[in-house]
């Protein structure tokens, strides 16, 4: 089987790339009541969002509509309830987003696992542009103990995943210092660009971390671009 890559090109909205996980993820919980089918490859989408806010599952219903206001920055930023884990984070213009949709089972994964896979995918594709990463006892992937690159909030429906990564390549600061990005206190947010590597697009680090990912799941050869079935009813 081969991982199939859906990039999403230019800038989207958070809704309408959930909107394309949410069939995908339908399609594998078919085969799931229906064992009988052919089993769908698995799927990564990539993506750079338009200015967006999410918080994870825990503060779904307890973030004030003040504090939606706040967020959505005078309507330059959406705010949406997200079921991924973690907490508030943000998305936007110089940050791939990557939603791997996998059965864990199939791979021979446990979610612990799997997040560990996503750790050290992150860390590789950093490496490639010669960026050292690293774990730390919070989640994400981080330049130093302090510096954090990238943030993981997965979610799992009968062990297929959803939602992902989020990797900020040249991302303004600006819309982390708004928040306590993902409720970690005396932390900072860094990029590519901070860490020196400039001139790098979205769309090349998401075709490096798809290559990264396909290396590390078990019976999955190299990936393939699939952007013409994007809105194709199969999907």
């Amino acid at each position: 089987m081969r991982l199939r890559h859906i990039s999403l090109p230019g800038l989207v909205s958070y809704s309408h790339a959930a909107d394309i996980q949410q069939r995908i993820v339908r399609t594998f919980l078919s085969h799931k009541a229906n064992p009988s089918t052919k089993a769908p490859d698995p799927v990564i989408i990539t993506a750079q969002f338009n200015p967006v806010y999410t918080c994870g599952r825990r503060e779904i219903g307890t973030v004030t509509a003040e504090q939606q206001d706040f967020l959505r920055a005078g309507g330059k930023a959406e705010f949406f309830e997200a079921l991924r884990g973690g907490q508030t984070t943000f998305h936007g213009p110089g940050q791939l987003v990557a939603y791997p949709i996998v059965d864990l089972r199939r791979h021979g994964l446990t979610p612990r696992t799997y997040v560990c896979l996503l750790e050290k995918t992150l860390i590789a594709t950093c490496a490639r542009y010669d960026i050292k990463a690293m774990t730390t006892e919070n989640t994400g992937v981080w330049t130093t103990p302090e510096k954090k690159i990238a943030a993981i909030g997965v979610h799992l429906r009968r062990n297929i995943t959803s939602h992902g990564i989020g990797l900020n390549v040249n991302t303004d600061l600006w819309w982390f210092n708004r928040i306590v990005a993902c409720g970690l206190e005396g932390k900072k947010t860094t990029t590519f660009a901070e860490e020196g590597v400039e001139g790098k697009s979205v769309e090349e680090v998401g075709r490096v971390f798809t290559e990264e990912l396909a290396g590390r799941i078990d019976a999955v050869e190299s990936p393939y671009i699939s952007e013409q079935e994007i809105l194709s009813d199969s999907i």
